[in-house]
């Protein structure tokens, strides 16, 4: 009894061994069970769909952009030179009228008259010269039985008589210059406006009310303004030729007309800080209207090889302007960027890029430092663009 008590207790030891051993190998394999099941139910880590655009290497133009008002290149109100009654209207408003065209016509006949009265009184000053010459000629040929006196007085008289038919002819010139100026003519070509007086409507010459304006619109011109800080790229873009100016309308969609800039004004606004240009376009088309408001674009210079990104890729923050890059492992980066200029969608970027590297123009909002982005290359068209924001 005395040595089976050892082997007995030997065998409870080696039982309760094996049983936390067995209990031990079925705890690890259902945590590794449990683990493993973890596993194949975590899900997998998705890539954010973006749009990417490669940075560019290219020459950008510079504009400077802002409002202008058209005005016509030459714009006349005309009025009547004489007093009288309007017999005739003989143009259409909103007519395209040529220089010498006649406009308006005043009654003539007081005119006529007044020159049909300097005209007698030179043909009878001419009689009166032609009998005065004969008489002269008569007290020459009488030569000592005729005074001195009297031929003195003749030949006086004769004197008096040309020049009163000088003075004639130009009373007439007169009468003739104002019964022209019965038929109020077009001074330029240009477009009528509205008509300001009708037919049976006494005129003056005094009044200021006109007969009708004739605006200039081939050419015509933009009358535009630009930061004075940007005169001195104005001048300098001036010497190496004319400018290029492009009308848009307000809204910037449409393109009006191309000109050139004529005018840099002679001193510089001090309230706005800005100066005044003036731009003549040809407008054969007529898309230019006097009175009309503008959006202007002025092609000051252009920066050869700049680096070029979309707009769509340019993000703001607290620390300034950055962009998302895609890395070769198909991860977002941050580029801290700057940017010197911006239009038509496009911007320039002075250091943070390279020319080469693709930015992310689209589902940017989405990304985080690091991300696993899937890409495909932005659309031109602003509807399919705008689908992975």
């Amino acid at each position: 009894m005395k040595k089976s008590r050892p082997i007995l207790w030997i065998v409870i030891i080696a039982a309760v061994a094996g049983g936390g051993y067995y209990g031990w190998q079925r705890f690890s394999a259902s945590e590794a069970a449990k683990a493993q099941a973890a596993q194949k139910a975590a899900p997998r880590v998705a890539a954010v769909p973006v749009s990417i655009a490669p940075v560019q290497k290219a020459d950008f133009p510079v504009f400077l952009t802002g409002l202008g008002t058209v005005q016509g290149f030459n714009t006349v109100q005309v009025r009547t030179r004489v007093d009288g009654q309007i017999d005739k209207v003989a143009f259409t408003e909103g007519q395209m009228v040529n220089q010498g065209d006649l406009l308006v016509e005043i009654d003539p006949r007081p005119f006529q008259a007044a020159l049909d009265q300097a005209k007698a009184k030179k043909s009878q000053d001419e009689a009166n010269l032609a009998n005065a010459n004969l008489d002269l000629q008569r007290y020459t040929k009488l030569g000592e039985f005729a005074t001195r006196q009297q031929t003195d007085t003749q030949r006086s008289t004769v004197a008096q008589l040309t020049a009163q038919i000088a003075a004639d002819e130009a009373a007439i010139a007169n009468a003739q210059t104002q019964l022209d100026y019965t038929q109020v003519k077009s001074p330029i070509t240009g477009v009528a406006g509205l008509r300001q007086v009708d037919i049976g409507n006494i005129v003056n010459a005094s009044s200021q009310t006109g007969v009708v304006t004739i605006a200039q619109v081939e050419p015509i011109t933009v009358i535009f303004t630009a930061p004075e800080d940007q005169l001195p790229y104005i001048s300098e873009g001036q010497k190496s030729g004319e400018l290029k100016v492009i009308a848009f309308t307000t809204d910037g969609k449409k393109t009006l007309a191309e000109g050139k800039l004529a005018v840099i004004n002679n001193q510089v606004d001090t309230t706005s800080g800005t100066i005044r240009l003036k731009a003549v376009f040809a407008n054969k088309e007529h898309t230019l209207w006097p009175g009309q408001s503008v959006s202007t674009r002025l092609l000051v210079r252009t920066l050869k090889d700049a680096t070029i990104v979309p707009d769509d890729a340019v993000l703001h923050s607290t620390d300034g302007l950055y962009a998302y890059t895609v890395s070769q492992d198909n991860k977002a980066e941050v580029r801290k960027i700057k940017v010197n200029y911006s239009i038509d969608g496009r911007s320039v970027i002075d250091g943070g890029l390279t020319p080469g590297q693709q930015v992310i123009t689209g589902g940017q909002y989405k990304v985080q430092p690091g991300s696993l982005v899937s890409t495909a290359v932005a659309s031109t068209d602003p509807v399919q663009k705008n689908k992975v924001q």
